[in-house]
């Protein structure tokens, strides 16, 4: 049985019916059922198993449907459940819709329906879990200040709605400043959105040709297992980031949802698809940025520096503020910061850091 497949708890009494349901939902919908020819049983099921959707009749002997549905409420919050019956009432209908059932059917079942409803309730029961499961989140820079610039607000929206945050860098900038000093201050700054941090010493300006590189980003998520990486474009102008990008690509390759951050380097080309509303959560970015004492002299760690890019990329999200993003692939929730999603890009050319940091 592959990872996806839709697991079905069927509760029906009538063996006819119960292997019709079974057959359809097996053969057509290409789903995993479980059937209990009673409730008690089902119960128990659903106590040992984790199941997307149960569809249960309403008329079966020691519990009705409508009765299982309630236990199922306590039990498995959040669970979708289907109510059939033979009896076409409107009063059943109701019964059913005001104790939360997800849908409801009237026998004899079509085929086509059935595996209709059977699908949409189980997309929806996986949206709700999704929604409510935190993410680890691992970003992923080339340097010391690269993933604060890039998504520190977006990683501090993370932070506020209860995910875990992971930063990855991946050398000490000595390129750009004393590497001791610089590593103290990525300390700092992750310890702003309680972030933790793994700080590698790969040299600086030439991990294009560094050796290792895909294994350590590989080892570190295998490590924290993450859901959502963000990392660098391949539109930018910096080695050190493009070769970063490309590891990631291949590291970081059964991740749901990967998402490129833009850099001063960035280029013309950077063409953001989702903009991630960052409103309230900018004073944090900049607290992160502050942290870096050594890189104060550039001008594109100035606060109103930052505001303005933040400002800027709102025309195409929502709110005041906004990072933007490159997705390489999504699935399920990528910022609790309220993303606007457009299929609408643009191009920003920002401040320059030169091919040296």
């Amino acid at each position: 049985m592959v990872d996806d497949q839709v697991k079905v708890l069927v509760v029906e009494d009538d063996a006819d019916t119960a292997l019709f349901v079974r057959t359809v939902l097996e053969r057509r919908g290409g789903m995993a059922v479980t059937v209990a020819r009673e409730p008690m049983t089902a119960l128990e099921h659903a106590d040992r198993e984790t199941f997307d959707v149960v569809v249960t009749d309403i008329q079966m002997p020691g519990m009705t449907g409508l009765q299982l549905l309630s236990e199922l409420r306590t039990r498995a919050p959040g669970l979708p459940v289907i109510v059939m019956t033979a009896f076409a009432s409107v009063d059943y209908a109701v019964d059913a819709l005001h104790r939360e059932a997800d849908d409801f059917l009237v026998k004899p079942l079509s085929a086509a329906t059935l595996v209709e409803r059977v699908t949409a309730a189980a997309e929806r029961g996986r949206a709700r879990v999704r929604a409510a499961a935190p993410e680890t989140v691992l970003a992923v820079g080339a340097h010391p200040d690269d993933v604060e610039i890039g998504v520190g607000a977006t990683l501090a929206a993370h932070r506020a709605a209860g995910d875990t945050i992971v930063v990855l860098t991946l050398s000490g900038g000595a390129v750009g400043g004393d590497s001791d000093v610089r590593r103290v201050e990525a300390l700092a700054a992750a310890g702003v959105v309680g972030a933790r941090l793994f700080l590698h010493d790969f040299d600086d300006t030439r991990l294009a040709t560094a050796d290792g590189l895909i294994a350590t980003i590989e080892e570190t998520v295998a490590q924290v297992g993450p859901t959502v990486v963000y990392t660098h474009s391949a539109h930018d102008r910096h080695q050190d980031h493009r070769a970063v990008h490309e590891a990631v690509q291949v590291a970081a390759r059964q991740v749901p949802s990967l998402a490129c951050y833009q850099s001063p380097s960035s280029t013309v080309d950077f063409r953001p698809t989702r903009f991630v509303t960052v409103d309230g959560f900018l004073e944090t970015k900049l607290q992160m940025l502050a942290a870096y004492a050594s890189q104060q002299h550039r001008s594109y760690m100035a606060p109103d520096a930052v505001r303005a890019a933040a400002r800027y990329w709102a025309r195409f999200g929502t709110g005041t503020y906004v990072e933007p993003l490159e997705m390489i692939r999504a699935s399920g929730r990528v910022s609790q910061a309220g993303p606007g999603t457009s299929a609408a890009a643009d191009h920003s050319d920002e401040h320059a850091r030169g091919d040296a940091r």
